[in-house]
């Protein structure tokens, strides 16, 4: 029987490091964006779970990812306080707690079933890694339609690292980025190796081989000539506006747009507060625009069907009006509408209260031929959700519209989380992305994640670029899910597996038994 594995760091350390753990790995993201704290961070939090009891582990992965949330998603509290910020992180604490507990486990019962080196520093780090990836799977689309916000591979959209999206896709990097690290642990944990130099050798040579992988080429097929218009209104939920001023700062923005030839311009979410389809005014506004610059027009605005709300994307044709239209897929729960809402208004009456308007998610496709040139859209919360690029890929897309309204978060962080997200997305697709928000930052990035051009937040204005279009699919567009799916699967499985040799072995049910009483 392997000896059970030993905590390297008592329960008051591992405490303290799990906290530390999640304002580290927040760092890794933007506004900070130093990418190479995600290592750091991961290395933290499985550092902290090797050797724990089940209750060790749980308490310290809770701690870890309330320490995380609460700094990577306090822009929740801007205008909506305190309840729902550190209710989302609580309850993403405890999946993350959760996933912990089956990191624990892996660390405790791999290595006893496969007692050999290659066993601890071959298979144990990958089961670590998918596990890891599992857990973020499960958030990502669960419950509600899940929370993606603050996986770890989104914290290197500027990284060397970030290429590597373009093969894997986004839980793919994340896959690599945790088995890096926990790699590198096993190495350092390894008694067998007892060169010292080999002990950092290897993971150098597994960063060398990561980095060595060449960015997935481009296959470039044409331009196409885009506006973006950033008006700058005051277009957040509990902004004091008059109805139409959200159009009328996006009219006024495009207006120096006359006399440039452009093939299309883009409108942010909500880009009019005023639908074009029942409201005469903002149908003309729309027409005389197209009219003066000879381009037809993709807004957000919010559209009535059948007493159902839409947060849709029009194409607006000038003097043809709508021809094409996108409902947001993913509207965000608790912020766009309320699931089960007779279960929780109870808990917060008021709060709850304030969300008076449902949003509908939408059963369209996520394309819109615009003369000739095939453009996915992505409407905010979208962005996030792996499944809708692939099929907007799947579908034709040459291009990404990812439209967006971040009044409602000021200037806090959430404005470059989003953006880095929409980076990865590039890479990922090999799609340029044009990313416009009715407050900014917008910018238009090219396929292989670059800046093209950039308006700064709060400030009106459009920027005009002859934008690469794209053809061709990406490893992570052909087989994304695909892998997620495989490296979970891989992870969970082998812990049944051992699970279940385990069990046969009599001492090895009584030291399961003191874990789980926490002995």
């Amino acid at each position: 029987m392997t000896a059970p594995t030993r905590p390297p760091v008592p329960l008051l350390a591992a405490v303290i490091l799990a906290a530390a753990s999640g304002p580290v790995l927040d760092a890794a993201f933007p506004d900070l964006g130093i990418w190479p704290l995600a290592f750091v961070g991961i290395g933290l939090i499985l550092v902290v779970l090797i050797g724990r009891s089940a209750w060790g582990a749980l308490l310290t992965g809770f701690i870890a990812g309330v320490s995380f949330y609460l700094v990577h998603v306090s822009w929740v509290s801007l205008y909506l306080g305190p309840v729902p910020w550190i209710a989302l992180s609580v309850l993403e604490s405890i999946f993350f707690a959760l996933g912990a507990l089956l990191i624990t486990l892996a660390f405790r019962w791999i290595p006893r079933v496969w007692s050999t080196p290659l066993g601890r520093v071959g298979l144990l780090p990958l089961v670590v890694a998918g596990l890891w990836t599992a857990r973020e799977a499960l958030v990502s689309t669960w419950p509600y339609g899940g929370f993606a916000w603050g996986r770890v591979a989104l914290s290197q959209s500027e990284s060397p690292f970030a290429p590597l999206v373009a093969w894997v896709g986004v839980s793919g990097l994340s896959f690599l980025l945790v088995w890096l690290v926990a790699f590198l642990l096993q190495f350092l944990r390894e008694p067998k190796v007892s060169v010292p130099s080999l002990r950092l050798l290897a993971p150098a040579a597994a960063v060398a081989v990561m980095l060595a992988l060449p960015a997935w080429p481009i296959v470039e097929r044409g331009t196409s000539t885009i506006a973006a218009v950033q008006g700058n209104a005051k277009a957040g939920y509990f902004d004091d506006r008059e109805p139409g001023d959200i159009l009328s700062a996006q009219a006024s923005a495009t207006l120096p747009l006359v006399g440039t030839p452009v093939d299309m311009i883009v409108w942010p979410e909500n880009g009019t507060d005023l639908d074009p389809v029942t409201v005469p005014q903002a149908a003309s506004v729309l027409d005389y625009l197209g009219a003066q610059t000879g381009a037809p027009i993709l807004t957000g605005t919010i559209m009535e069907r059948d007493g159902r709300f839409y947060n849709t994307s029009l194409l607006w044709e000038p003097g043809m009006g709508p021809t094409d239209y996108y409902d947001k897929r993913h509207p965000v729960p608790f912020g766009e509408y309320v699931p089960d809402r007779e279960i929780w208004e109870p808990f917060a009456p008021d709060l709850i209260g304030l969300i008076a308007r449902e949003y509908t998610p939408g059963t369209r496709d996520n394309v819109f031929d615009v003369n000739g040139v095939i453009a996915g859209l992505s409407i905010c919360f979208d962005i996030v959700d792996d499944a809708l690029t692939r099929e907007a890929v799947d579908r034709g897309a040459q291009v990404i519209i990812a439209q967006t309204n971040n009044a409602d978060f000021g200037r806090t962080d959430e404005n470059q989380q989003q953006l880095a997200i929409a980076r990865l997305r590039a890479i990922e697709a090999s799609r340029s992305i044009v990313n416009v928000s009715t407050v900014g930052t917008s910018q238009m990035i090219g396929p292989n994640g670059a800046t093209l051009t950039e308006i700064p937040a709060y400030e009106p204005g459009h920027m005009v670029f002859d934008v690469p279009l794209a053809t061709g699919k990406t490893p992570a567009m052909t087989a994304g899910g695909q892998i997620e799916t495989l490296v979970s699967f891989f992870g969970l499985s082998a812990l049944l597996v051992a699970l279940f040799v385990g069990t046969k072995n009599g001492r090895q049910r009584e030291a399961d038994a003191r874990f789980m009483d926490g002995s």
